[in-house]
């Protein structure tokens, strides 16, 4: 079935019931909302979203672990609903932040348990271990207990774990939340390195760090609330803001105020943050033109411009451009 598309939905839809004050009147909680998308065999695909969008019960119904709502999932070119135990036997999944094993069993033992569950014969198990452990730099743990791990060496250990059955479709669910920066380096380059060796390896990655959708990923969905809002290259995406221009300024620290450059016309976006010892605003505009009227709304305001920076579109502008706020205020909850 290599001809078919590794991952394929049709309006796929899950709606948890949640029970409120009455037993007659449970509400509802809409986790996704008529996704359509369809994942190429050979293909690192992306799904970018905060925290809550969906993106976690997408990989539990594509891995045959919670049943759709509404419409249709494929996988390997098999039903999720009909099929299975076809699925399950072509797939694997890593989740960031994970429990880790057994603690009181090495890395070596917690790897060759998990191989045993698959079939896999114990010898070429051991040297599967072996060669995946020196890949991302765990060689020399092989006989420590996982227990005795650093966090960031546990999640290694999980992403050896989800490649030790070289499956044909991959998911990895934040694969690098709470990794440090060598760390998640490390993965990512893994990651890339196993897509390399083999034309038709598929992965289904999850993530809501921009950077890693976009070193990694062939094409990228932007996911929030449980809906689909853009799938391209991340290339393309970003292709779709060349119409406007991003500045960056560096200002004195000053008080930001809701609405402060409403007045001008031209200003799509705007964000701020608050640094040591000055305040960063971050402008898109429909064109250059527009910039001296900002500036002289801040020196109307008394407020000094220290720094200034044009730069190019990156995936976190497509996702403000489409949601209308960055994702770490999405994830606070923050409305726009």
């Amino acid at each position: 079935m290599s001809d078919v598309a590794a991952i394929r939905t049709e309006e796929l839809t899950r709606i948890y019931k949640i029970r409120g004050g009455k037993k007659s009147d449970p509400k509802e909680l809409v986790a996704l909302k008529d996704v359509d998308i369809q994942v190429e065999r050979g293909e690192l695909f992306g799904l970018l979203g905060p925290n809550g969008a969906g993106k976690t019960t997408l990989i539990k119904v594509l891995t045959t672990l919670l049943a759709p709502t509404k419409g249709r999932a494929y996988v390997a070119g098999y039903d999720v609903i009909k099929d299975p135990h076809e699925i399950r036997s072509r797939i694997n999944m890593v989740s960031g932040g994970e429990a880790s094993g057994y603690g009181l069993l090495t890395v070596r033992e917690n790897l060759w348990m998990f191989s045993q569950f698959y079939g896999i014969p114990s010898k070429a198990a051991n040297q599967r271990i072996k060669e995946l452990l020196e890949i991302v730099g765990l060689g020399d743990r092989l006989n420590t207990k996982s227990s005795d791990l650093s966090s960031g060496m546990r999640q290694k250990m999980n992403i050896v774990r989800g490649f030790m059955t070289d499956p044909e479709i991959l998911f990895l669910d934040e694969p690098t939340l709470g990794l440090d920066v060598g760390a998640a380096r490390d993965v990512r380059n893994f990651i890339r390195d196993w897509m390399r060796q083999e034309d038709e390896r598929t992965i289904l990655l999850t993530t809501h760090y921009m950077v890693e959708a976009d070193e990694l990923c062939d094409r990228v969905a932007i996911i929030n609330q449980g809906k689909v809002l853009a799938c391209d290259t991340p290339k393309a995406l970003k292709r779709q803001l060349q119409q406007v221009v991003i500045f960056q300024l560096q200002v004195s620290p000053c008080t930001v105020t809701p609405g402060m450059f409403d007045g001008i016309q031209g200003v799509r976006n705007f964000n701020h943050a608050h640094e040591d010892g000055y305040t960063t605003m971050e402008f898109t505009l429909e064109e250059d033109d527009i910039l001296p009227a900002v500036i002289h709304q801040l020196a109307e305001r008394d407020i000094h411009l220290l720094n200034l920076d044009k730069r190019q579109p990156s995936l976190e502008d497509v996702f403000v451009h489409l949601v209308g706020m960055r994702m770490e205020e999405v994830e606070r909850g923050e409305t726009g």
